[in-house]
């Protein structure tokens, strides 16, 4: 009701100050609604508005004013014919519709800006973070300060039992977190991070060294996979980060000259250290169940010559280009998975073999 009364006023104090039966009133009263000074929300402001809109177009068409009467004398054509400035004319309804569209507009700059600082500072502290961990495994006196932490396994087949002790680099962050099974490095890049492994593969996706949800997620092994045996084939998950942090710059090799000058991968299990050489390269896809295809990620074990000879030919087949690098049955692999963009589900592997 207040609102009626008081565009009802506004409306009397126009009407009064510009009379509605002159063309360069009803120009001014128009500009100054186009300048938003005065918005109508009622039906009967709202009506007002179109009313002024109306005049101003029969205004525009026929300017008041009589016509200049000849002098009898013409003017030289100069040839060029003037042209009448262009006046972008707004109906309410396609002003409001402007102004909401600009405030649209501004709004997502500003979250756009948002979300792009919030993404650069969640990578700003996972490299502090890593850096971190790094002086923790490289610090003697922290080190020094656990006692040696010695695991014993019995094979379950020949009731062997053997005894392995955490290598002294490791200890302190094996004991800020049991899960750490090892450490990634590939020289002159940004992987230099812990691994994980727990028998949930889907944990680590989503949290960080200290279990705290992180959606960089922390790099992991299969849980299928075990470094006592060992396995025939250590498979380590990451997320290709577009931050390039994880294994964001794995997919550098896809270049052969980029694999030619990094040609070594370090992977310490928290037992002993192992240095790897690239053989493979090669994009891959996750698969249905039912599909009879090659499966990267369900090499783990090969029992039989014929059955590590198979999985070889097979990555061999897909591989982006000849290493010279060859495997024979007996030989330790290492294999690093990540996320394709390319394709949907697609992944992006690399597969070394340990030097020994």
């Amino acid at each position: 009701m207040a609102n009626e009364q008081n565009e009802r006023l506004i409306i009397a104090q126009l009407k009064k100050k510009y009379d509605l039966n002159k063309s360069e009133d009803i120009l001014a009263l128009y500009a100054i609604l186009q300048e938003g000074k005065y918005e109508f929300h009622t039906p009967e402001g709202m009506k007002f508005d179109d009313e002024i809109y109306e005049l101003y177009m029969k205004a525009k068409e026929k300017p008041e004013g009589k016509p200049k009467q000849s002098t009898g004398k013409k003017k030289k054509a100069s040839g060029k014919k003037k042209k009448a400035p262009k006046v972008v004319v707004y109906t309410r309804g396609e002003y409001l519709l402007r102004k909401a569209l600009l405030t649209f507009l501004v709004l997502g700059m500003f979250a756009c800006f948002g979300y792009f600082a919030f993404y650069n500072y969640q990578a700003y502290q996972k490299k502090a973070e890593t850096e971190k961990l790094n002086r923790l495994k490289q610090n003697d006196d922290v080190n020094d300060m656990y006692k040696d932490t010695v695991h014993e396994v019995r094979n379950e087949e020949t009731g062997e039992v053997k005894t392995y002790t955490v290598l002294e680099q490791y200890k302190s962050l094996y004991n800020k977190n049991k899960n750490l099974i090892g450490w990634l490095k590939i020289d002159d890049t940004i992987v230099d991070y812990p691994v994980m492994q727990t028998a949930d593969n889907e944990f680590y996706l989503d949290h960080d060294i200290e279990q705290k949800p992180d959606k960089n997620g922390t790099l992991f092994m299969d849980a299928a996979c075990d470094i006592t045996l060992p396995s025939t084939n250590y498979i380590i998950y990451g997320h290709n980060m577009r931050s390039g942090k994880m294994f964001g710059a794995l997919t550098a090799y896809k270049s052969a000259e980029f694999c030619e000058t990094h040609p070594y991968i370090q992977f310490d299990t928290i037992y002993e250290t192992g240095l790897y050489q690239v053989m493979y390269v090669f994009p891959a896809r996750i698969y249905q169940k039912d599909e009879v295809v090659f499966k990267y990620y369900q090499f783990i074990e090969a029992d039989t010559e014929e059955e590590f000879d198979s999985n070889m030919q097979e990555m061999a087949a897909v591989s982006l280009y000849d290493t010279g690098v060859e495997a024979s049955f007996g030989d330790h692999l290492l294999t690093l998975s990540t996320c394709d963009y390319d394709e949907k589900d697609g992944r992006f592997v690399v597969v070394a073999k340990q030097i020994r």
